[in-house]
């Protein structure tokens, strides 16, 4: 009996650390200005489900990921976007969207024209080993859309004919 008493408290320690072991935490880096309480806004309004996939817990201030393993990721605080001429702008449900494509299939979009900026990660292929297992952009970015316009919109962007 005086043994199982002794053995109790030693291995407690054992068993938390591989319970810690066990979590389906996403593990993000929180972006520059992830402490803007424009952030805390966007990460309370965030919705459950993105594209299809739920949400999961983050361990980094002002991030969100959808699915597992995390095919959507969002970081709020990112540096705002300069204007572009070389990248792709796109407004989904009223917010403007840079693509940065250069990973493709994987796929950047930051908003442009509000301050603190979000970026969105896409993997829009998945598992190449599972069919129909990519993330569709712009779902993903419309799901996203109300959680992200509660950051103001300054500024928005414009083609070569609005600027004629």
């Amino acid at each position: 009996m005086r043994t199982r008493a002794r053995l109790v408290p030693m291995l407690a320690p054992l068993l938390l650390l591989a319970l810690a072991g066990c979590s389906s935490t996403v593990a993000l880096p929180a972006a520059t200005d992830a402490t803007d309480p424009a952030c805390a806004r966007v990460i309370v309004a965030l919705p459950d489900t993105v594209a299809g996939l739920d949400a999961r817990e983050t361990n980094a201030q002002g991030t969100g990921a959808w699915g597992d393993p995390a095919f959507v990721i969002l970081r709020c605080g990112v540096a705002s976007p300069p204007p572009t001429s070389t990248s792709p702008c796109l407004a989904v449900d009223g917010i403007d969207w840079i693509r940065d494509d250069s990973k493709d299939p994987n796929f950047t979009f930051t908003t442009y024209g509000r301050t603190p900026a979000v970026e969105v990660l896409i993997d829009s292929d998945g598992d190449p080993e599972v069919e129909n297992d990519g993330v569709s952009g712009l779902e993903a970015l419309s799901d996203l859309s109300a959680a992200v316009g509660v950051i103001p919109q300054t500024s928005k962007c414009i083609s070569i004919s609005d600027a004629g």
